[in-house]
């Protein structure tokens, strides 16, 4: 024992799961009554920061915003820190540890976590300029002062972070990047087969080029990076190589002091996570447990807390840790669980897979059909928290169980959902917040949203990927008693999107203002403006431009705000169809004020690179042409997309160009929660991805068939079939009922996919309400509508025509004509370019 009234705990290393000990140790020292001095050395010139999340560093995220503690939490917690000396020795017999810059500092404990590092293959080249690992702030500040000089570039690695590493240089803008991979997959540790040749194929869609089973030699070039050679005697020219190959644990210090370690690295230590000498433990990336190295940060808050809990009451053991995971790699949705890899016949495997959407899902079984044993999800893991809970608390499975990955086929509900889970079932892995605990914090302490459970339990506050599930459990849990939460907007109005429609229609109120003074308090905020913002044009149609100030950047310019700070026009075109003579006055205004055009898979031309004096006038040359307002800039119907149909096709069975047309043309700038997508396909080979939409019509030989609430983007969803076999006028009267439905019933930013998730009684209840008329509103909605239709302007012309309006479209008020002299373009294949930030 120090001579010190407090033992001493010496920290090596402070990233995560260094910084989560001491918080975790604090806390059980409180508990428990007990008082610790910790001490930590960090290798780095900050603090403790997230690295789960260190690709948003490149997305606008600062260190400050990334760092795990706040400002002054050190100093609160009586916690001393020395950045930028790590630990160079370790004396045993004397119990000190001495630091880079000379300090000598006695322990009692001392924790090794001095995590992993890069692994970097021993290759030819490999000190050349323009080579790069990715493990740190300041790697990624290399990489970024680096990436302007290159014009193509490769990552060496295709597992976890080397596809985050990938993601980053995309977010630099070096378009042309490479993945090369040893092995005959991408993230071999994770997915299948099946399922990495569908990554493969999401991720070329996106620009990369992937290369596997490639072995590289050497790195070629002068002082710098020219090419890779491959053991196959091909080249692949880059400027710059980003290696994320693996992890090695940081080991040596361990190994200076005769700690004992592993013939392949990583400090030994027993369940107590105690080394060799018992006054030294390791966690984190740098401890050998039972032969294995943990790679997620998961394990590693599990390793600090079993520390943390024998050096205050010595009753926790650590014997392994799920490596199931979930992340968004490059936009898609990647997730294994359980045993993701086991095969017949130690279990029976049932498998669902899209390529249309990118959609991979396994799920492996027992033999007996009762377990869930693991499995792996690509494109949509919305359902991986359930899945998982499943696996860890061997529920039974219900009768169909291919209905965990495809849905229940009647569209309602299946099975009790999370309150079935049992009370210790483990919600937050990071934190090691059971389910039990999340339910007590509702019913006892009267908490009632997500920011109050992150602060009155934890969870949710390491990676995040239980956040959905703890929101489901609160929800379940006041259910469950009987309470009600109110989904109100925002701190300034106590009532849900819903009542204020209704309040604002009964009472006719026309502006924010006197929402506010009526219903609301203080001044408003970004959240309740735009919401009451759609909610007024949802009621009133009238022009945006009215109060401009509550709407969102892109409504209150009618324009998409593009990346530079340039604007995108985006005129109608109803169903698709478009004459020549409107052709050319699109190539014409692209030309004379130099826009990028580009042909959109909503069957629109985008005209990008308008400075934002310069949208009036473009808007005026459109409209003299019979353009109108796209409305691709408001949450309001976006395009309903065609094929040709029978017009043309020789397999269409009716007209769909013309219907698109006529649905477009009578839904157009209507204001609703979200955007809405709609499309019309001639017959069911379905060119048109009808069923990829908020609405879709499909032809049959009897008429049509209306599908609702599917959508594409990041998570797609196919749209359900509500009715069969209907002629025209029916089908808009039907479309009349469930536009106007969602529109007053919706919460802000929510999708119709979305929406009829969270319904209660699924497409049956939205099938009753639209089709049935349940709840006699049915010609109630029908008139709104046909006065929404009646009520249609075209925002463009209205500011077109309007000199008060058209001044406020300027970037410098006292020099109107005069341009952001700040906006700058590259060339690129005979067009133009945003410059790379």
């Amino acid at each position: 024992m120090s001579s010190t009234s407090k033992p001493i705990v010496v920290v090596a290393g402070n990233g995560m799961v260094g910084h989560k000990f001491c918080e975790k140790l604090i806390a059980r020292s409180e508990r428990e009554s007990m008082e610790f001095q910790i001490v930590i050395f960090g290798e780095e010139p900050r603090p403790a920061y997230d690295r789960v999340h260190l690709s948003e560093y490149f997305n606008g995220k600062s260190v400050g915003d990334l760092s795990l503690s706040m400002a002054g939490w050190f100093g609160d917690q009586d916690v001393i820190l020395h950045l930028g000396d790590p630990i160079r020795e370790i004396n045993r017999t004397a119990k000190t540890v001495h630091s880079s810059k000379g300090l000598v500092q006695p322990y009692d404990y001392l924790v090794l976590a001095t995590g992993s590092s890069a692994f970097v293959p021993d290759m030819a080249g490999i000190e050349k300029k323009g080579v790069f690992v990715y493990r740190t702030i300041d790697d990624l500040d290399l990489i970024k002062a680096y990436a302007p000089q290159a014009s193509n570039a490769a990552v060496m690695g295709g597992g976890l972070l080397g596809l985050e590493a990938a993601k980053a240089l995309l977010d630099l803008g070096i378009a042309d990047t490479h993945i090369i991979e040893f092995a005959s997959r991408l993230m071999p540790r994770q997915i299948d087969q099946a399922g990495s040749q569908l990554l493969e194929a999401r991720l070329t869609q996106l620009g990369l080029q992937i290369h596997l089973n490639k072995s590289t030699l050497a790195i070629e070039g002068g002082s710098r990076i020219e090419s890779l050679q491959f053991a196959d005697d091909t080249r692949l020219p880059v400027d710059m190589l980003v290696i994320s190959a693996g992890i090695r644990p940081r080991d040596e210090l361990a190994r200076l002091a005769g700690l004992q370690v592993g013939a392949r690295g990583g400090i030994l230590v027993n369940e107590r996570m105690e080394t060799s000498d018992k006054h030294i433990f390791a966690i984190g990336e740098c401890a050998l447990v039972n032969g294995m190295v943990y790679g997620l940060v998961a394990p590693g808050y599990e390793m600090a807390d079993t520390v943390a809990a024998n050096l205050t009451d010595g009753r926790k053991t650590f014997t392994g840790f799920d490596m199931s995971t979930k992340l968004k790699l490059i936009g898609v949705d990647v997730a294994s669980f359980g045993d993701p890899f086991i095969a017949e016949p130690h279990c029976r495997t049932i498998a669902f897979e899209d390529r249309n959407k990118g959609i991979y899902k396994r799920i492996n079984i027992t033999p007996d059909g009762k377990y869930l044993l693991g499995g792996i999800l690509i494109g949509d893991a919305s359902t991986y928290n359930l899945l998982l809970q499943n696996v860890t608390n061997k529920m039974l499975l219900p009768p169909d169980p291919e209905e965990l990955i495809m849905g229940v086929r009647s569209g309602e509900a299946g099975g009790d959902g999370i309150m079935s889970l049992p009370d210790e079932a483990l919600v937050c892995s990071c934190e090691s917040v059971p389910k039990e605990v999340i339910c007590k914090a509702v019913t006892d302490k009267f908490i009632h949203t997500v920011d109050d459970m992150k602060k009155c339990t934890r969870a949710g506050t390491g990676c995040g990927g239980c956040i959905p599930l703890v929101k489901d459990l609160i929800a379940g849990t006041l259910k469950a008693n009987g309470q009600y939460l109110r989904n109100v907007i925002c701190e300034h109005f106590d009532h849900s999107r819903q009542e204020l429609l209704d309040l604002i229609k009964i009472n006719g109120i026309r502006s924010f203002d006197e929402a506010l003074d009526h219903y609301g308090k203080g001044d408003g905020c970004e959240v309740c403006k735009p919401a009451l913002a759609s909610i007024l044009a949802s009621l009133w149609n009238e022009p945006i431009q009215k109060q401009v100030t509550i709407q969102d950047s892109n409504d209150r310019f009618l324009a998409n705000i593009q990346k530079g700070g340039s604007y995108s026009v985006v005129p109608r075109i109803p169903g698709g169809e478009i004459t020549p003579d409107k052709l050319i006055v699109l190539g014409k205004v692209a030309k004379k004020y130099n826009l990028y055009t580009k042909i959109t898979g909503g069957q629109r031309i985008d005209l990008f690179g308008a400075h934002v004096g310069d949208l009036p006038d473009i808007w005026e040359e459109l409209i003299a042409a019979g353009f109108e307002s796209g409305h691709a800039y408001g949450k309001a119907l976006r395009t309903v997309k065609s094929c040709v149909g029978s017009t043309w096709c020789r397999f269409g069975l009716h007209d769909s160009v013309s219907f698109a047309i006529r649905v477009e043309q009578r839904y157009k700038g209507i204001r609703a929660p979200h955007k809405i997508k709609g499309g019309v396909s001639g017959c069911v080979r379905e060119c048109a991805e009808a069923q990829a939409k908020d609405f879709g019509i499909i032809a049959t030989e009897k008429g049509w068939n209306l599908y609702v609430c599917g959508n594409g983007g990041s998570k797609p969803q196919h749209a359900q079939l509500l009715i069969t076999d209907i002629d025209e006028a029916t089908c808009i009267r039907y479309l009349d009922r469930f536009l106007m439905f969602y529109i007053k019933t919706a919460d802000p930013l929510t999708r119709t996919a979305v929406w009829l998730n969270k319904m209660e009684g699924g497409l049956s209840y939205l099938k009753n309400v639209v089709v049935n008329d349940s709840l006699g509103m049915a010609a109630q909605w029908e008139e709104e509508m046909q006065g929404l239709v009646d009520s249609y302007a075209c925002e463009w012309k209205e500011v077109v025509e309007t000199p008060e309006l058209r001044k406020r479209f300027t970037h410098f008020v006292n020099a109107p004509r005069r341009k952001d002299p700040t906006l700058v373009f590259d060339k690129m294949r005979d067009q133009i370019k945003a410059k790379e930030w």
